[in-house]
This record gives C-alpha cells, sequence and structure tokens, in this order.
C-alpha cells in the first residue's frame, strides 16, 4: 500500500536541505513514496528544487500564490514560464484568490490568476487552485479559462453544493488533515457526494494536521491518517482507497502509475 502526497510546502517545514531530505525519508518510511512540493514563493521553489530536484518520488509546482500578489518578484513570468520546463515540474501552483486575508486589491489578485491560468494552458499543465473565501470568482473564472489540463481545488474548503456545480468542470477536489476534525461537516458531506475517482488527499504541511496528531507540525508522514479517516467515512477498505487515490494523483499529474 503506497500513500501520494498532492500539496506539501516542505519548503515551509524546513530551510535545511538536510532536513528537508528527511522530511522525504520519513514520509516514505510511512509508505507516502510520492510528494508534490509546493513552493510558497519563487524563492521558495528554487532552494527546494535545487534541494530535491533529482530525489526520486518527490515531484515540484512552480506558481504565485495570491499571497505574493504585492511582490511576486522581478521577471516572476519568465522564471514561472522557465520552471514550467523543469524536470519533475508537474503543475502551475499554487495559484488562486484568498479573499480572507486581503493579499492586495480583488482586481490585482483576478489577474495574477488569470495570467497564470493562460500560462498553465499554454505550457499545458493542470493547475493548483487555492481558494480562501473566493468561491464564486474562482468559479466564474474557471468557467471561463479552465485550462485543458485541468485544475484541483487544494485543501478544499467549499460545501457540497458547491462541488456538485464544479464537477462539470475537468477539476479533481484534495482533500487535507482537515477533513478528520468533527465540526468538519461540509467536508465530510461533500466526501460523501463525490465520485471517488475525483478525490485527491495532501497533506498541505506543516499546516492542517490531521486531529490524530494535533499540536504537532503537519508531516507528508502523516497523510495515511488522513486517508484512513477517509476510508473510514466511505466505508471502503484502506488498500482499495489508497490505490484509487495512487490513480487519481497519477492521473492528475500525468504520471505513470
Amino acid at each position: 500500500m503506497q500513500f501520494f502526497d498532492t500539496h506539501a510546502h516542505i519548503g515551509l517545514i524546513y530551510d535545511d536541505p538536510i532536513e528537508q531530505l528527511r522530511v522525504v525519508q520519513e514520509a516514505k518510511q510511512a509508505n507516502v513514496t510520492r510528494i508534490v512540493s509546493i513552493c510558497n514563493s519563487l524563492h521558495d521553489f528554487s532552494n527546494v528544487y535545487a534541494n530535491l530536484k533529482n530525489v526520486p518520488g518527490v515531484y515540484h509546482a512552480i506558481g504565485v500564490s495570491p499571497s505574493e500578489v504585492n511582490n511576486p518578484g522581478k521577471d516572476w513570468m519568465r522564471i514561472v514560464e522557465e520552471g514550467l520546463s523543469l524536470p519533475n515540474v508537474v503543475a502551475l501552483g499554487e495559484t488562486g484568490l484568498d479573499y480572507y486575508r486581503k493579499f492586495g486589491d480583488k482586481s490585482s489578485q483576478i489577474e495574477l490568476f488569470i495570467t497564470q491560468l493562460e500560462m498553465a494552458q499554454m505550457h499545458d499543465k493542470p493547475v493548483i487552485i487555492h481558494n480562501r473565501d473566493a468561491g464564486k470568482d474562482i468559479y466564474d473564472i474557471l468557467a471561463q479559462r479552465m485550462p485543458q489540463a485541468g485544475a484541483v481545488l487544494h485543501c478544499y474548503s467549499e460545501d457540497a453544493r458547491y462541488a456538485k456545480k464544479v464537477l462539470d468542470m475537468p477539476v479533481y477536489f484534495s482533500f487535507a488533515g482537515n477533513l478528520t476534525y468533527r465540526n468538519a461537516r461540509n467536508l465530510h458531506e461533500t466526501v460523501l457526494m463525490l465520485p471517488v475517482d475525483r478525490i485527491l488527499i495532501e497533506s498541505e504541511s506543516p499546516f492542517m494536521v490531521p486531529a490524530q496528531y494535533r499540536g504537532q507540525r503537519n508531516m507528508p508522514a502523516y497523510t495515511p491518517s488522513t486517508v484512513k479517516f477517509l476510508a473510514e467515512m466511505l466505508e471502503m477498505d484502506i488498500e482499495a482507497l489508497a490505490d484509487q487515490l495512487w490513480k487519481n494523483s497519477c492521473k492528475f499529474f500525468r504520471l505513470p502509475e
């Protein structure tokens, strides 16, 4: 049985290259044999990519998150364009909209988001989407500008009604450790109505630690705890679910099984 952590901020767990490698090794000991490393900034991407680019089972996404809208960096478009062609870079992200933290203004966030959707389309890459309190705008933009390679709504936070509406698009729904929280009823209702072949699992480490590890910094190695919880919710054998999630992840990121 093997697990695929589709979203881990390795650079936010540790800056040190040796510690980053240890995160990956500990994940593999927990049968988390594939990880997609998500950058928080382009500087973060360059460091983590340099440290882990040759590590088997580690893949990367490059993009500018809404938190960086006021300072994406000099020549950020060129850097993202070049990064999308690097080995083991499997997606553009994370990008999206965050109206909760009020990074910049809405129009600036939307412009940054749309630009990256167009870049993803040009490079035929799937998109990893961050959504916080911006569900309507995310939906409206994707309805017009969805890249052909599709998208994933990472750390899903909307309700079942929203998911049902988005199901008509080439979109996957990724759930993190907050799925295991008792009060996450909107997430519980959502996973119960979703087709299992549209679900991904992520650690979102170092954030969203599963309930089993509350009080600790989240790690990719804790991903199986979320899968176990989901298997119990869906009344599925955990090995069968892990296999399905693995296939879903490989399909979305266009990786061999």
